[in-house]
């Protein structure tokens, strides 16, 4: 199995400056097949006042631009916390490859439901059920249990 460590460390360090910005913490890098890395991308939904500025969506336009449709289909996408359902898409549309994530939407909803706050306005659909052909990673431990504390960060923030 591939060690996913260093590149899930850097999605880490990246949702804590999306935290420290104000956003919530959400961070992603795109890495090639050959490990290199080639983009990465943290949330800016507040700071941009765009509920869209999800890094992972972000890194789909990055790579549509800038990959051809080979290098797109074998870079992987590491992230803080699973795609989301409109991420998926556009990660499916662009015809990236693999996705390795720290923590799951399921984590994350159960988390956010222990502190009393609202649901997502988007059903928490798991990236694989999205992406059906797309070999998807996660949670990786000790990861996700690394995300915790941000997002409680996050939460108590806006309370």
């Amino acid at each position: 199995m591939t060690d996913h460590g260093a590149h899930l460390e850097r999605c880490i360090q990246l949702a804590r400056e999306a935290l420290d910005a104000g956003d919530d913490p959400f961070g992603s890098v795109l890495v090639s097949s050959e490990g290199s890395v080639l983009a990465e991308a943290r949330n800016r939904e507040r700071s941009l006042a765009d509920p869209n500025a999800h890094p992972e969506f972000e890194l789909a336009r990055w790579a549509h631009h800038n990959l051809g449709r080979e290098d797109r289909s074998r870079a992987t996408v590491y992230t803080s916390g699973e795609h989301c359902p409109m991420c998926s898409a556009a990660h499916g549309w662009v015809g990236l490859g693999p996705i390795v994530f720290a923590a799951s939407s399921a984590q994350l909803t159960d988390w956010r439901a222990s502190w009393g706050l609202a649901a997502s306005p988007v059903a928490p659909l798991a990236a694989a059920v999205v992406l059906p052909g797309t070999d998807v990673t996660g949670p990786v431990s000790p990861y996700d249990e690394r995300m915790l504390p941000l997002h409680q960060e996050a939460a108590g923030r806006s309370r």
